[in-house]
């Protein structure tokens, strides 16, 4: 099976040697996907909302441009830096995903690459 790489262009695609999707087949999934804005730099500093609504946004793109939809993703996992926060993220994570529902992890984690992103998420899609 052909695989299909997505870049979105994240300034560490290239140096880290990751594409921000890969589908094969019928599935799609998702790398951590950060809250980087159109221009580089982090979107949104201190809104752990805006940031998850912009790493959300980042998903949809690549999964459309792999030929899915937010309606096909299955999984996803949300990491934050601050879990006493989690609903911040719930609250932009159900605005998308309330009527998919997919399967979904909420954790903590230290930090991340940036110390701005308060926020990193995952997703596995399977295109019907």
């Amino acid at each position: 099976m052909p695989k299909q790489l997505i870049s979105s262009g994240s300034p560490f695609e290239k140096p880290i040697g990751f594409s921000r999707a890969v589908r094969i087949g019928n599935t799609i999934a998702v790398s951590g996907t950060a809250p980087i804005a159109p221009g580089g730099g982090t979107a949104y500093p201190g809104d752990l909302y805006r940031q998850t609504i912009a790493c959300i946004e980042i998903i949809k793109n690549a999964i459309e441009r792999a030929g899915g939809s937010l309606s096909d993703v299955v999984r996803t996992r949300i990491m934050l830096t601050d879990i006493d926060r989690w609903q911040d993220a719930a609250k932009a994570h159900g605005e998308y995903f309330g009527e998919i529902r997919p399967a979904s992890t909420i954790v903590e984690v230290s930090r991340f690459l940036d110390a701005d992103w308060l926020v990193e998420i995952e997703a596995d899609a399977i295109v019907e």
